[in-house]
């Protein structure tokens, strides 16, 4: 008897390609829905009418209207849909890798800005959101208070790398200053109650670190 053939599953690049293009089309949707309507106010029927695909799709692409909340928080907090840490990508590394404190504080400042002002309108809809319902308040207090604490406590250790913070300050401590300056509340306050541009938040957040973590 012959042995049996081992045969591998067959992937075809073309297909694969088509399935990121829908993907990316239904996140697409969603974020402007839940920009629009809010999350209570948003379906995955709506979702698939807006991208153009049946219900099926975006129930076998994410599961549930909560993954697709994740999803759509993931490419607005990355700036893409790329499937790399937002830490390893290329400009937190350029940061990571200059040796210049003052310089990685100016670069910091620079991509939390870009990053703030791309979350800042989803953020609210979330916000709002986790007020009726448990599972977005958790999914934003996940965000927020662990994820954003945890890359908030790897930087102050690249900047803490290259020379003494001020007055011997820990990293943690360092890391709790990165992470209540770059809070999305105090950026709201200077963006919409104080009106200030963007270009004046970075300078403020800028000097403020100099100040606050620096020698």
């Amino acid at each position: 008897m012959a042995d049996p053939v081992n045969r591998r599953p067959y992937r075809s690049p073309l297909r694969a390609e088509r399935a990121r293009r829908t993907r990316r089309r239904v996140v697409a949707a969603a974020i402007d829905l839940f920009l629009a309507r809010g999350y209570a106010g948003t379906t995955l029927a709506a979702v698939a009418s807006e991208a153009e695909v049946s219900v099926d799709t975006v129930f076998h692409l994410f599961g549930s209207k909560r993954r697709l909340l994740q999803a759509a928080l993931d490419t607005v907090v990355g700036g893409d849909d790329a499937d790399v840490p937002l830490l390893d990508r290329p400009d937190p590394q350029a940061m990571r890798a200059e040796t210049d404190q003052r310089q990685q504080v100016a670069a910091f400042a620079h991509g939390i800005l870009g990053q703030l002002e791309r979350i800042a309108p989803v953020d609210d809809m979330l916000r709002s959101a986790a007020a009726v319902d448990a599972d977005v308040g958790a999914l934003r207090d996940d965000l927020h208070l662990r994820q954003r604490r945890q890359a908030m406590t790897t930087v102050a250790g690249w900047i803490a790398s290259n020379g003494p913070l001020r007055d011997a300050m820990p990293v943690d401590e360092a890391a709790a200053v990165l992470w209540a300056l770059t809070s999305p509340e105090l950026h709201h306050m200077f963006r919409v109650h104080c009106d200030w541009p963007p270009d004046r938040y970075e300078r403020w957040l800028r000097t403020t670190l100099e100040d606050s973590l620096l020698p």
